[in-house]
């Protein structure tokens, strides 16, 4: 059975999200020393973004545990670079997320983007979300009772330092749970962006962003489709987000217009 030394944790939910307190659980089935840097408050959104020009603030809250006032990206940054400077960790998870993070939304999460930085400073990475239905009952047993079992599979069959690995658990009972799952990232549910404008107490305009969700053909093997059915979709993902047939079609008709 795999027992790793170090692993670090984080999130973008916040260094009190229920979601985390799971992965402490699962993680402390996974390794012998476990690290948590999260957010102060929760990131939710903020991708792979990093602080370049406003500090970073920690609080200590216990043995091997910090908040701090970045993002997910800086808690990696952080963890891998300064709190675990002396021996890096040897697995990062990131989550686990209230909500699933499918399609184009991977590209806005900070879970993933937690995930994500950890990839790039050499460290193997997994992103988890748990989906949901209801907000107030989101089924963290799911992940808590089968995260352990999926992290070992995944570490044991290994994957690409180029790729992080997305996975999310499906709105359903552990014991309804399909299989493990390799799953293409899909288009997802978003269909735009709504921009909500209100007025405040003092007379001044404010404005809240919210996705506008709704279903999309997906295309083969996706994310989505995998999670629908109840099945527990791994996604491999990578920064290099090249569009190959649009790049050869510029490369065909650019040198042209020249």
């Amino acid at each position: 059975m795999i027992m790793l030394d170090r692993i670090l944790l984080t999130n973008d939910d916040g260094i009190d999200a229920p979601g985390l307190a799971v992965l402490e659980e699962v993680a402390g089935q996974l390794g012998r020393e476990i690290w948590i840097v999260a957010p102060e408050h929760d990131r939710s959104g903020v991708s792979h973004a990093i602080s370049l020009h406003n500090p970073i603030r920690v609080s200590r809250l216990g043995p091997r545990r910090f908040g701090i006032t970045g993002t997910p990206g800086d808690c990696a940054v952080m963890g891998v670079c300064h709190f675990m400077a002396d021996g890096p960790p040897q697995l990062i998870l990131s989550g686990v997320n209230r909500g699933a993070n499918l399609g184009m939304e991977t590209v806005f999460s900070g879970t993933v983007g937690g995930a994500m930085t950890g990839m790039m400073l050499g460290i193997p990475s997994i992103a988890l979300s748990q989906a949901f239905t209801d907000r107030e009952a989101v089924p963290w047993d799911t992940a808590r009772t089968l995260a352990p079992h999926v992290i070992r599979r995944l570490l044991e069959i290994g994957w690409s330092e180029e790729a992080c690995l997305n996975v999310n658990f499906p709105d359903r009972p552990a014991s309804e749970v399909g299989p493990i799952t390799l799953a293409r990232q899909g288009v997802g549910m978003i269909q735009g962006i709504d921009v909500e404008s209100r007025i405040d107490p003092r007379g001044f305009e404010y404005h809240w962003l919210n996705f506008r969700r709704g279903r999309r053909e997906q295309g083969p093997e996706s994310d989505l489709d995998a999670l629908r059915e109840g099945r527990i979709a791994v996604t491999p993902i990578r920064y290099d987000r090249t569009d190959e047939a649009a790049y050869a079609a510029l490369a065909d008709k650019l040198p042209r217009m020249l």
